[in-house]
């Protein structure tokens, strides 16, 4: 059975870390596109970042970069992403997805990305 399974969530202050998980089941992540994605409360979902599947390239968007870092376990079948410096404006709950796409990540649409996982919530207090 084909899964993502997210986990590392919690409470944290601002400037706090938090290292999320993204494990793959059914699957090798190697041969996928890894994009992690968050949502707020009343938001709209928004990109984070990705990791290419064929040269293992990676993206950050503006609200990652400089304080985030994706990352790819190959033998756990896991990718990460290590969130340091984190604000209350992070708060939201952190999914990963999967697309069969190659290339440059950042230019995979989010609908392309078609198996998700359930998501975790991180909750920055200020």
């Amino acid at each position: 059975q084909v899964q993502l399974v997210e986990s590392g969530g919690g409470l944290v202050q601002s400037g706090g870390s938090l290292r999320l998980s993204c494990a793959a089941s059914g699957f090798r992540l190697t041969t996928y596109a890894i994009g992690w994605f968050r949502q707020g409360t009343g938001k709209e979902r928004e990109a984070v970042s990705c990791i290419a599947s064929d040269d293992d390239s990676v993206y950050y968007g503006k609200n990652a970069k400089g304080r985030f870092t994706i990352s790819r376990d190959n033998p756990k079948n896991v990718v990460y992403l290590q969130m340091n410096d984190l604000k209350p404006e992070d708060t939201g709950v952190y999914s990963c997805a999967r697309s069969s796409r190659v290339g440059e990540c950042m230019r995979i649409p989010e609908y392309a990305y078609n198996t998700w996982g359930q998501g975790t919530q991180v909750t920055v207090s200020s």
